[in-house]
């Protein structure tokens, strides 16, 4: 039996059926439909996986999760979930910042392919199926018992299991319900005795309150140095700037690496910005200097230094007190100084987070050491198991929660098909 008809329960369920097809596999979804995050994932596109094939390296992308995962991924990798896709019809690309995608940009084509190959393994899928509590059963193996609804189309089971609650029972049990954003949604697991790290989120952008840097919405900077110096948080990466503050692959993986310390400061913090983190203070003055010998005459806030965005070199340079008429030949010396401090060290308020609340992605979920990963079995409980968001396992953007989801599952199917 699996709990939770996303893309962990779902892989788990194929491998588990493919990998014992006497085996009754039936897949518990308390929602209406099966999937809902795949679909919703990258903008409607999927991104799969991530075109990094060295496990080691791979696991570096796991803020929480990286040392548990080592192990599972040299079993099961992302060239692994590629030829699986791949294997079943499915065309993956990987674009320039390593992402992969279907050749489709479309989202359904994954959903169409885990919901036939699940098929055609033999899995049972049942829809409007939320589990109330589980047990262990004296002679063995589990029993669930389902929610009881007013609204009594529903079908959990049989008709009359869905009506009266009977329990259902099953000899092994995999829970996947996702993210634990709420510690109400690990019950079942804390129920058998398993320990919830508190969630909390990760992933989000940060809501910054400035009228200049609001004037920038859209500007997207290729490479930045983004830094918490509260926290000792520094990340480097693209930039993009918002209505609402400051977003960006930078951004992201500041708060995924910092998901825990940034709660702690209640999301308000100093953020410090280094525009040109490839060059030092000094080599910029100095590149400054020469812009004061070989274009004198031009406005400062008309010639922006390479790479910087036109729109955003003039704000900077405004924001160093420089005003918009003065040019180069009459920079002075101090004024310099203060156009390099804005390049290097911009600082920023943080007031709060931004988050997408469907597609968000949560630290916290069931302790890692409670699990065995070589198996994904309960070292409480034996014969259940955990794969997916459930466990306290988050990766950056990029693919990386997809490939944990695959890993977890493979293995957890595996192991409950021995």
């Amino acid at each position: 039996m699996v709990v939770g008809g996303g893309a962990a329960g779902f892989f788990a369920a194929i491998t588990c059926a493919e990998a014992a097809p006497e085996a009754d596999v039936i897949v518990l979804e308390r929602g209406g439909r099966f999937l809902d995050k795949v679909r919703i994932s990258g903008g409607g596109r999927c991104n799969v996986t991530h075109g990094c094939f060295d496990p080691q390296a791979f696991a570096g992308s796991y803020p929480r999760g990286e040392q548990a995962l080592r192990s599972p991924l040299r079993r099961f990798q992302a060239s692994d979930t590629v030829a699986w896709f791949e294997s079943r019809g499915v065309k993956l690309k990987t674009e320039v910042d390593g992402r992969i995608f279907p050749v489709s940009d479309d989202s359904q084509t994954i959903v169409a392919c885990l919901l036939r190959a699940a098929r055609e393994a033999g899995v049972e899928l049942r829809t409007h199926c939320e589990i109330e509590s589980v047990g262990r059963r004296a002679s063995g193996g589990f029993e669930l018992r389902p929610a009881v609804r007013d609204d009594q189309d529903l079908r959990c089971g049989t008709a009359d299991h869905a009506a009266s609650g009977l329990p259902v029972v099953c000899d092994r049990l995999l829970l996947a319900t996702g993210g634990c954003r709420a510690a109400s949604a690990g019950r079942l697991a804390t129920s058998l005795g398993h320990t919830l790290e508190a969630p909390v989120p990760s992933l989000f952008t940060f809501r910054v309150v400035d009228p200049w840097l609001r004037e920038l919405a859209g500007v997207a900077v290729e490479a930045v140095e983004a830094a918490v110096p509260a926290c000792g948080l520094r990340e480097r990466g693209p930039l993009l700037i918002t209505h609402w503050g400051l977003s960006g692959p930078a951004i992201l993986r500041l708060s995924a690496w910092g998901a825990r310390s940034l709660h702690e400061l209640n999301y308000r913090f100093a953020l410090r910005i280094n525009w040109l983190p490839g060059q030092t203070a000094e080599a910029i003055a100095a590149a400054l200097g020469v812009r004061r010998q070989t274009q004198s005459a031009k406005r400062i806030v008309n010639t922006p230094l390479a790479p910087l965005p036109a729109r955003l070199w003039g704000q900077l340079v405004r924001a160093a007190g420089i005003p918009c008429e003065l040019r180069w030949a009459a920079l002075p010396r101090s004024a310099r100084h203060r156009l390099v401090q804005q390049l290097t060290r911009t600082e920023f308020s943080v007031s709060g987070k931004s988050l997408n609340q469907e597609e968000f992605v949560t630290c916290g979920g069931v302790r890692l050491r409670e699990v065995d990963f070589k198996t994904m079995e309960s070292r409480i409980c034996p014969g259940l198991y955990f794969a997916g968001e459930l466990l306290d396992i988050d990766g950056l953007t990029g693919g990386f929660n997809f490939q944990a989801a695959w890993t977890t599952g493979w293995l957890a199917g595996r192991a409950m098909a021995g």
